[in-house]
This record gives C-alpha cells, sequence and structure tokens, in this order.
C-alpha cells in the first residue's frame, strides 16, 4: 500500500500539552516538515520562548535554546553570529515577541539578522492566564479586561507584520493562519520560503500565525476556528506585508 501521510521527522515523539482546538501543534508540524524537508534538520538550532510554547524544546528535533522571556531574538542573534551556516529560528506567542520582547523584535529585523522567526498571534496571554496582550482586539474581554479592550486608556493592538515590513532589515513579513487546508498549505509555503531566505542570506524572515486560544478564549475549538475568521482576520489581513524576493510589498 503507498503511505500517502507520514509523521515528520522534524518532531519528536512526545505528546503536545497543548489544548485541544490549539493550532500550536499545527504550526509545529509544519516547521518541522519544512526542516526536513529542506535537509537542515542536523543544523537546525531552535530558540524557544516563555509563553505555552516553552516546551517547544521537547518537540522540535533538532537543537534547541531556551531563552528568558522575550529575548529569544537576542539569543538567536547570538547563536546565528556564532553559527553562521546553521539554520537558526526563534517560535514565539504574541505576549513574548510583541510585549516584552518587542525591542529585540524590532532591532533584529533592522539590523537584517539572518534569522526565521515563528510567530504564533492568538491576540491573548495563553499561559498566564488569559490577560490582555499587545495584539489583543478593540472590545475583546479579557481577564484584564472584563469590559472589552477600551483604546482609550489601553491603545490600539499592535500589527507586527505592518510596522516590521517597514524595516530596511526586514526580508519578509507574511501573515498567514491555519483555519483551513487552503490556508494550511499557505502557512507551510510561508514558513519554506522564510527558512530558505535564511539559507539564501536575505536577512530576516518573520512568519505571523494567526492562530486560536480555545481556552482563554472560553470557546469549543470549533466556535475559535469560527471566531478568528470573524473578528481576528478582519483586524490582521492574511498577506505579504514584505518580500524581497518579490520586489516588495503585496499590501
Amino acid at each position: 500500500m503507498a503511505v500517502v501521510f507520514e509523521k515528520t521527522k522534524g518532531l519528536t515523539d512526545a505528546t503536545f500539552h497543548y489544548c485541544p482546538g490549539c493550532t500550536h501543534g499545527i504550526v509545529h508540524r509544519l516547521v518541522g516538515e519544512v526542516l526536513e524537508e529542506l535537509g537542515v534538520l542536523g543544523t537546525a538550532v531552535g530558540v524557544a520562548s516563555v509563553g505555552c510554547s516553552v516546551f517547544s524544546y521537547n518537540y522540535f528535533n533538532c537543537d534547541m535554546v531556551q531563552a528568558p522571556h522575550g529575548r529569544a531574538p537576542a539569543v538567536a542573534t547570538g547563536v546565528k553570529r556564532c553559527l553562521p551556516d546553521n539554520v537558526v529560528f526563534t517560535y514565539q506567542g504574541d505576549g513574548d515577541l510583541a510585549a516584552i520582547g518587542t525591542a529585540e523584535t524590532v532591532h533584529a529585523a533592522t539590523r537584517g539578522e539572518n534569522i526565521t522567526v515563528i510567530f504564533i498571534n492568538n491576540a491573548i496571554y495563553g499561559m498566564t492566564g488569559g490577560q490582555m496582550a499587545p495584539t489583543t482586539l478593540p472590545g475583546q474581554v479579557t481577564q484584564t479586561s472584563p469590559y472589552g479592550r477600551d483604546t482609550a486608556t489601553a491603545g490600539h493592538p499592535i500589527r507586527v507584520c505592518e510596522m516590521l515590513a517597514t524595516l530596511d532589515g526586514t526580508a519578509l513579513a507574511q501573515r498567514v493562519s491555519v483555519d483551513s487546508v487552503k490556508n494550511v498549505m499557505a502557512a507551510k509555503k510561508a514558513i519554506r520560503k522564510g527558512f530558505e531566505n535564511q539559507i539564501n542570506k536575505r536577512g530576516y524572515s518573520i512568519i505571523e500565525v494567526v492562530s486560536t486560544c480555545p481556552t482563554n478564549w472560553g470557546l469549543s475549538p470549533q466556535e475559535s476556528i469560527e471566531w478568528l475568521r470573524d473578528n481576528m482576520l478582519p483586524y490582521y489581513p492574511l498577506g505579504v506585508y514584505k518580500d524581497v524576493t518579490e520586489g516588495g510589498s503585496e499590501k
């Protein structure tokens, strides 16, 4: 019988700890598949963030480093500069990348550090109990915004890809989702391009994945997908915001 699907060698046999309906697992699989297909598992170094993905070093079947909260781009910069021929990536949530790690994110991008960043945006702090994040939508209810995010006092959500696309050192800034088969395939293509950019020494690449958090949203897995489509995608439109291989931006 022909084999039509098998588990990627880019992941270990460890069981994911993520909640039902969380899309971290899908993104992990895509990253693992791309690393395997590019033949770089033996030279890849991942940098785990602090957050729900803190245990990603148990799942990716390559060398991993644990970074302090928000400092994954700084750690990745050090690893890449010491080991320029290795493929170095960070895996970060929005609370890690767009809050405490904003400075590291912006400056790694503007320096054009030749790293690949996988950014999970689920509009909330997941691991620490569901507080408002920099990406929380206007009016969205969280543990620290029980009446909804008030932009008059909390400010507006950060659109990370749009911001980083303005920096000269950014080679790729693309926002994807994994809420459907079509979007999963598009996400894998974007992740692959992010790693290919690094291999070809094009500079900083970020792939933002609009994701779900059923537990902290207080929704079922299916309801979370619907909420993502109805609320997150209008505010965080999918697409390429900068791609130096295509001559700029599609937005």
